[in-house]
C-alpha cells in the first residue's frame, strides 16, 4: 500500500473478540473502517473505542449473499474504495459434542458463517479491488491453531479452518493479475470471550482437563496490522500467532 494511498478496511466479526481488537487498532493508526457484524448495537461499542476514527457500522449476516453486497456498497459510498478484508467472522459451533452427536443444522450454521462467509466476502473485495484506481488491495484471513491441528470435538470449526487455507491459497493465487495480496493469520488462544474457558480448563487429546494459557489479544490485532500495512509488493502468507505455552508445538 503507498503512503499516499486512501487505507479503507473491511473488518468482519467486529462486534466483538479479535474483530473488534482488530478495527481499534486499525482505527488508532488512522484507518477508515467499516464494521460488520449480526448486531448494530456492539458495532457501535466498537466504534465508540476510538470516537476520532472515521468508521461505519454495517449490521451484516456474511452468510447472505445480499448483506454482503450491502456492505461492500456501503464501504465505499461511505469511504470510496476498499483496501483491505479482514476476513474474520466466525463461530466455534457447539462446544463439546461428539462426532455422532452433532446436529446437521449445527455443522451447518459452522459452515456457512466460517467458510461461506469468508468466500463471499473475499469475492466482494475481489470485484470491488479489481475495478477500483488504484487496482488491489489485501486480504487476510483469520485461520486457526485448528487450521493445524485439531481439539477434541471440534469437526465443523476444525474442517472450516483447514478449508480457509485452500480459500487463502487459490485467492492468493487468483489475485496476482490484480495487486491483491492475500494471507491467513493463525492464532490460539488470543484471550476472548470466545477462549475465556482456555483459562479454567480445556479438554485435551489425552482426555484430561486443563487450564491453558492466553495471551493479549492486543498482540493478534498489532499482527494483522503489520501484515496490513506492507505493501502489495510483500505479502505474509501465512503467520501463526499464540500463546507461548499452549498445548500447540511438541506432545502437550
Amino acid at each position: 500500500m503507498n503512503a499516499e494511498q486512501s487505507r479503507i478496511a473491511v473488518v468482519t466479526g467486529a462486534g466483538s473478540g479479535i474483530g473488534r481488537a482488530v478495527a481499534v487498532e486499525l482505527l488508532r493508526a488512522g484507518w477508515s473502517v467499516a464494521l460488520a457484524g449480526r448486531r448494530t448495537g456492539t458495532l457501535e461499542e466498537t466504534a465508540a473505542l476510538v470516537p476520532e476514527g472515521a468508521s461505519v457500522a454495517v449490521a451484516t449476516d456474511v452468510a447472505r449473499p445480499e448483506d454482503v453486497a450491502g456492505l461492500f456498497a456501503a464501504t465505499v459510498e461511505r469511504f470510496g474504495r476498499v483496501d483491505l478484508l479482514f476476513n474474520n467472522a466466525g463461530t466455534f459451533g457447539p462446544g463439546g459434542v461428539p462426532v455422532e452427536e452433532l446436529p446437521y443444522d449445527a455443522w451447518r450454521h459452522v459452515v456457512d458463517t466460517n467458510l461461506n462467509g469468508a468466500f463471499l466476502c473475499a469475492q466482494a473485495a475481489f470485484r470491488q479491488m479489481k475495478e477500483q484506481a488504484p487496482q488491489g488491495g489485501r486480504i487476510i484471513n483469520n485461520g486457526s491453531i485448528s487450521a493445524h491441528a485439531p481439539r477434541p470435538h471440534s469437526v465443523a470449526y476444525t474442517a472450516t479452518k483447514h478449508a480457509l487455507t485452500g480459500l487463502t491459497k487459490s485467492l492468493s493465487l487468483d489475485g496476482r493479475p490484480y495487486s491483491i495480496a492475500v494471507g491467513q493469520i493463525d492464532i490460539g488462544n488470543a484471550a476472548t470471550d470466545m477462549t475465556r474457558r482456555m483459562e479454567t480448563g480445556a479438554l485435551q487429546a489425552n482426555g484430561v482437563v486443563a487450564p491453558e494459557p492466553v495471551m493479549d489479544v492486543a498482540d493478534v490485532a498489532r499482527t494483522v496490522r503489520h501484515m496490513a500495512e506492507l505493501p502489495l509488493a510483500a505479502n505474509v502468507q501465512f503467520a501463526t500467532v499464540l500463546a507461548t505455552s499452549m498445548p500447540y508445538v511438541g506432545r502437550g
